[in-house]
């Protein structure tokens, strides 16, 4: 379990594709600490497992399926992600429970801005957007927001400087896939 509470920006170091799995690293900075292998880390809100660890490096394998229905198959050396440990049981619950397991994926549509006030509108299946409602919690790349509007294939989301500053979803562009939880 995570809380969508991104705790560090990471650099993809390498991609390798091996057969049906695809291996990668990252620089996790300093994440790291109290890693151990097997670990669960959150990537763009997907949950993979630590298979070595050296240094910041942490890496990490996924199957064809993970590549498939998340934009973790889109990663490149150079790529940033966002990162986040699992959550102990003896830690805090800020965001909301965020499980690892994307629903699907959405597109960036649009970008509003007016001044302080960030909306961010992605489009997404009819089936995603049935699941939700205005108030209530989304994990886009990793990231817990609240919904503000829904529409039968969109949302909405409104977006803190902080929020742009200390994540990937600052970088993002209309057109973008993120993942959704």
């Amino acid at each position: 379990m995570f809380t969508g509470i991104v705790e560090h920006v990471g650099t993809v170091t390498a991609v390798n594709p091996r057969g049906k799995v695809v291996q990668f690293a990252i620089d996790c900075g300093p994440i790291v600490e109290g890693v151990r292998l097997g670990d669960s880390i959150a990537i763009n809100g997907t949950d993979l497992t630590v298979t070595t660890l050296t240094g910041s490096i942490m890496r990490f394998e996924m199957v064809q399926e993970t590549a498939n229905i998340t934009n973790l198959g889109e990663l490149r050396t150079g790529s940033r992600v966002n990162l986040e440990r699992a959550l102990r049981a003896d830690g805090r619950y800020d965001g909301h429970l965020v499980q690892g397991h994307v629903d699907g994926t959405g597109t960036i549509h649009e970008w509003r801005r007016q001044q302080e006030d960030v909306r961010l509108f992605v489009s997404c299946s009819t089936e995603l957007a049935s699941g939700m409602v205005p108030k209530g919690s989304i994990t886009v790349d990793g990231v817990s927001l609240t919904l503000v509007d829904v529409g039968a294939d969109f949302f909405s989301v409104a977006l803190i400087p902080y929020t742009l500053s200390h994540t990937i979803l600052g970088d993002r562009k209309v057109g973008d896939r993120v993942n959704l939880e």
